[in-house]
């Protein structure tokens, strides 16, 4: 009979430890730059990670320092532990109250992973064979980007844009937000709109602006405008309040608007992402 994985025996009990202090530092973005490392919590954040890790063949090359793990969520959880000591991730016990200096919410997971940034340069993700890119541009709500990513995830996107005018990637609300996708889809971060619209057309997308203020298509009667949605696409979202400022706007082939067939003023940010990507993604498989 196999033996049931449990945390590492040097089990963390000072508060004081090197290990907790470097850990919870990386609250702090620059310190996140600074040290090339960010925290994934939460059951389905560190095993999508642990599974990645493990994985030779994975989309997105991701790395886990270690894991921290209470004694309580570690017996719920065993599958987690199991999947990294294969990965030969180390993982640590700990106790709940040392776990709140590390973790980002008010009531804790149980179980947190220090893992590695997983930036891939643009180059290598924008080239003739993508087919759906989303970028996000000044977007600054962290659960409104992690949201998009999660959509883009599901919809098999190519990859994920974040301009290095919108919010850190890496910051913990984000990262809980895309619900493990993280570790699954290729990340840009960095960059500017323009740099990256011209690679695209470059690389025989078009790229589309999700905005509603005319003159736009229509995204329910493309066809009415030209606009074919089958072709590899590259999709603009703005900013949760004023969307795409003019000159974001004019880096883009043209914009696409979502009809509004009932009363609502407009759409928010990750409901508008997932129509227009899942749009494109309809038309490529049809």
């Amino acid at each position: 009979m196999s033996r049931t994985p449990t945390p590492a025996d040097d089990r963390i009990t000072s508060p004081k430890s090197a290990r907790i202090r470097a850990a919870a530092k990386l609250a702090n973005r620059s310190w996140r730059t600074k040290e090339g490392r960010f925290l994934a919590e939460g059951p389905q954040a560190v095993r999508e990670a642990v599974a990645a890790a493990g994985d030779r063949g994975a989309p997105v090359p991701v790395q886990v320092i270690e894991v921290f793990v209470t004694e309580e969520t570690a017996a719920r959880h065993t599958d987690i532990l199991g999947t990294a000591a294969a990965a030969r991730i180390p993982v640590r016990a700990i106790a709940d109250a040392l776990l709140g200096e590390i973790s980002d919410t008010v009531a804790s997971q149980g179980i947190v992973a220090v893992c590695s940034t997983l930036d891939v340069p643009l180059t290598e993700i924008v080239t003739e064979r993508a087919r759906l890119v989303v970028v996000l541009s000044q977007v600054r709500d962290p659960g409104n980007a992690g949201t998009v990513l999660r959509v883009a995830d599901a919809a098999g996107a190519d990859a994920v844009i974040i301009t290095s005018s919108s919010v850190d990637v890496y910051n913990p609300k984000t990262v809980r937000s895309t619900a493990g996708s993280l570790f699954h889809v290729p990340v840009v971060t960095g960059v500017g709109l323009p740099e990256v619209a011209e690679l695209a057309r470059a690389r025989g997308l078009q790229v589309l602006a999700a905005d509603a203020h005319p003159p736009a298509h229509d995204l329910h009667q493309p066809w009415e405008t030209g606009l074919d949605l089958a072709r590899p696409t590259l999709w603009v979202f703005g900013n949760e309040a004023w969307g795409l400022p003019e000159k974001d706007r004019a880096e883009c082939d043209g914009a696409v608007a979502i009809p509004i067939y009932g009363r609502a003023e407009s759409l928010n940010l990750g409901t508008a992402a997932a129509i227009c990507i899942y749009e494109s993604a309809r038309a490529a498989q049809a």
